[in-house]
């Protein structure tokens, strides 16, 4: 069964449990199998399916004569950005889970973009770009340096606003009604800076996991480039394919 939406229909029904659990207290019984199939309209073979996917990342368990309950992540520091039902930032899904998110802005500027960031961006040479660099934390431990590029003359406002808070993507989407509907995504692998070290507490020289992210919209048009640096140590790159055939 498939979603006209989001695809494979467990994969809604999953995102659907996600949020709902990371709502509930730790040890909360989930309903039974057939009150949740009633529920979602789906098989007990599909909602399994979703119910799998939550326990294997920790957010629920199963025991033997109990039942289905919820519990936390052990791994908390995760990197994890949504592109299966919808384009949510770091920030937003690092928040349903239950972490504490810490951002610093480091740096918040009108540039010139420079030739990497033209090409993403579909710009002429060194036109002005928002240049936005954070240091982003969980629950107290750093985690990555992000960098995003925008049009300046398309969100004039990124370069002035608060973005210590919250997603960068929601901001987008509350300020300029942003239609962010593809990204593309490039794993790397870098080296820590001596700078970027200090910022990650690790030692310079370290290996680093490189996301680097371009954000369309429904017409194919670049919106958004970023890159993150992140310590492998307590990230983890997560990527869900589904093919509809649409």
């Amino acid at each position: 069964m498939t979603s006209a939406v989001s695809g494979p229909k467990y994969l809604s029904v999953r995102e659907n449990l996600r949020r709902r659990v990371s709502a509930l207290p730790e040890h909360t019984l989930l309903p039974p199998e057939p009150v949740l199939c009633e529920e979602y309209g789906v098989s007990r073979i599909t909602l399994r399916r979703a119910v799998d996917g939550l326990v294997a990342d920790g957010h629920l368990v199963r025991e033997q004569g109990r039942g289905t309950y919820v519990t936390r992540p052990a791994i908390r520091h995760e990197y994890r950005e949504s592109f299966v039902h919808r384009i949510a930032g770091w920030s937003s899904v690092m928040t349903e889970q239950g972490a504490q998110v810490g951002t610093t802005v480091l740096t918040q500027r009108v540039v010139p973009a420079q030739p990497p960031v033209t090409a993403e961006l579909g710009l002429e040479a060194a036109t002005d770009v928002v240049e936005l660099v954070r240091l982003r934390s969980v629950d107290g431990t750093p985690n990555h340096v992000a960098h995003s590029f925008l049009p300046a003359a398309t969100y004039p406002r990124a370069a002035e606003a608060d973005l210590s808070e919250g997603s960068l993507y929601e901001f987008l989407r509350r300020e300029y009604s942003a239609d962010l509907a593809h990204a593309r995504i490039v794993v790397d692998v870098g080296t820590a800076a001596p700078d970027e070290a200090d910022l990650l507490c690790v030692v310079a020289g370290s290996p680093l996991l490189v996301v680097r992210t371009t954000v369309r919209d429904s017409a194919g048009h670049p919106l958004v480039h970023s890159f993150s640096r992140l310590r492998p140590d307590v990230s983890q790159v997560e990527f869900e394919v589904s093919v509809s055939g649409r």
